[in-house]
């Protein structure tokens, strides 16, 4: 994730934790500066703790605060929100308007994907692109959005994430069943779901019977 901020620029990493990220941008030159804020105070001493272990702390501004209340473009062109459900990431964008102007946002919901994706395309957000990363056995999407106008998504993509952008991604087929096995769980008290287990079984037999030219992974 770390690896999607653009050389040089200004971080800032919402719910940081330990700080570990913030660290590793300077560290490698990634990032000139970060700031590294939380709401609780005992990961802040934590990350304290690291800054003062690494030599950091010139680089890396510590601030306990709520999202980014008290932030502004000032602070960074870059702004991180991650190990966080969907939900929490619409709260902070939402009293935080200024990211859409101008700002990149990296994106890691652990939680209610779909309702952050449609919330970002309905809010002045695009998503410029969707990858996909493995941690403890499960599979992530991970956004990065700007602001701008968004291109209409379908109920599918607002669940799954664009094709065109994961289709191709190794890690795809095992995140596609993993999607499956979670809307089958919730069918009984889910309307919606008998829409999506018929849409995700047909991206699985043209996965499964494509060509291999991506056409496939077209879906409309």
């Amino acid at each position: 994730m770390a690896a999607l901020v653009p050389p040089g620029a200004a971080v800032i990493d919402v719910g940081t934790d330990h700080a570990m990220i913030p660290v590793w941008l300077v560290q490698t030159g990634r990032s000139p500066k970060v700031l590294a804020t939380d709401i609780r105070s005992g990961p802040l001493q934590s990350a304290a703790a690291l800054l003062e272990k690494t030599g950091t702390g010139d680089r890396i501004r510590l601030l306990q605060t709520d999202g980014l209340k008290g932030v502004g473009p000032r602070d960074g062109d870059t702004v991180i929100l991650a190990g966080m459900g969907g939900e929490t990431m619409i709260s902070i964008l939402s009293a935080a308007p200024w990211t859409r102007e101008g700002a990149l946002l990296i994106l890691e919901p652990q939680s209610k994907r779909a309702d952050l994706r449609r919330w970002l395309t309905q809010s002045g957000y695009q998503i410029e692109s969707e990858r996909l990363v493995e941690d403890a056995g499960r599979v992530y999407p991970i956004l990065t959005a700007v602001g701008g106008q968004a291109p209409t998504y379908t109920e599918v993509e607002l669940h799954l994430g664009r094709l065109a952008q994961i289709g191709h991604d190794p890690l795809f087929p095992r995140y596609l069943a993993l999607m499956r096995a979670r809307t089958a769980k919730a069918a009984p008290y889910d309307p919606a779901a008998g829409a999506l287990l018929a849409a995700y079984d047909d991206i699985q037999r043209r996965l499964d019977h494509g060509d291999g030219t991506g056409d496939i992974l077209v879906f409309e």
